[in-house]
């Protein structure tokens, strides 16, 4: 004989997978009587369950998605697959620069039991996602040990390996991740320096917890707005400062936040700062993006973006002078 709360969990499951019962088969199915069906039903809509009923003998039970979000549950196939569909979703930011799949992932993993648990590991150990080039990979049990840092709201001691290969230890004070559609950056405060950091997520090699508890004060940053800051301003051997006569918001469109340091310069124009390894790799760019700009600083990037521009010109003159093959001759007035 089931006890009442397992018969409960029974109930909810036979009827999140069929869109109606009869009250018989849920009765035939559970092993008890159309009675304590009733109850059952009773029970579940008292604990915010949404269970519509029909009248009549051929009438039925089926359970309609309500304003409240009650337990679900899942066999342990789906259990694996769910977490699966998360990690994916983390790993490739298919639902934004929010943390919702990883905030999941690590609810769920939290309580599943070890047996799904090891199944999981063993399957995260197997799979291997293919990065954008030129990308590294971050796995997904660093997102899940950074993501739980930020949650506990306590100190951390990271081992960490910055853009010249250097290797640190630090005490950070989890905040956020955020992801900017090409990468995870871990977003903390430097607990020996007392200021905001960003940190490449691929770069953390271990975070611990300390046990000691951290309580932030306002005014509390903008987690994306930094990450945006760090990408577009360094670390890189040239900066350049261009101007767009354009608005910040088309300029946006043209230059990625992450990618340039924006202000706008009156109603009409846009100053952006670039980084980038060097003067004819900026210059490269900055003719891809197609459009008007101004190079205000430095002359480096001014002269090797002139450069630039000069061999296209004279590439295409050449073009232009050469024979066409096999053209027809032109017909005389």
């Amino acid at each position: 004989m089931l006890s009442t709360s397992a018969r409960l969990l029974r109930l909810v499951s036979l009827l999140a997978v069929r869109p109606a019962w009869t009250c018989g088969e849920l009765a035939e199915r559970m092993e008890v009587t159309e009675r304590t069906v009733r109850r059952d039903v009773a029970r579940l809509r008292e604990l915010g369950y949404t269970v519509d009923s029909d009248p009549g003998p051929w009438g039925g039970y089926r359970l309609r998605p309500g304003t409240r979000t009650p337990p679900l549950i899942l066999d342990d196939e789906e259990a694996l697959a769910v977490a699966v569909g998360l990690r994916e979703a983390a790993l490739s930011g298919a639902l934004g620069g929010d943390q919702a799949a990883l905030s999941a992932l690590l609810k769920l993993r939290q309580v599943l039991p070890k047996r799904l648990g090891d199944r999981l590991e063993d399957m995260d150990a197997a799979f291997v996602q293919t990065p954008r080039a030129g990308e590294p990979q971050v796995a997904a049990g660093t997102l899940l040990e950074l993501a739980a840092a930020c949650r506990r709201g306590e100190r951390a001691r990271m081992a960490y390996r910055d853009w010249g290969g250097r290797a640190s230890v630090r005490d950070v004070d989890p905040y956020r991740l955020v992801h900017t559609g090409r990468r995870w950056y871990f977003v903390a405060r430097d607990v020996a320096r007392g200021e905001w950091r960003t940190f490449r997520a691929d770069r953390v090699e271990r975070v611990q917890p300390t046990g000691r508890a951290v309580e932030f004060t306002e005014p509390l940053p903008d987690p994306a707005l930094l990450v945006s800051r760090a990408s577009a301003t360094g670390p890189y051997a040239v900066l350049a400062t261009v101007r767009l006569p354009v608005p910040m918001e088309q300029a946006l469109r043209s230059i990625p936040a992450t990618v340039g340091l924006h202000r706008a310069d009156g109603p009409d124009a846009t100053v952006v700062e670039i980084g980038g390894s060097s003067a004819e790799g900026l210059a490269r760019y900055l003719v891809s993006l197609a459009t008007p700009l101004r190079v205000l600083a430095p002359d480096a990037v001014r002269r090797a973006l002139l450069h630039r521009v000069h061999e296209l010109l004279e590439d295409n003159v050449e073009e232009m002078d050469r024979p066409v093959p096999d053209a027809p001759p032109r017909k005389r007035s």
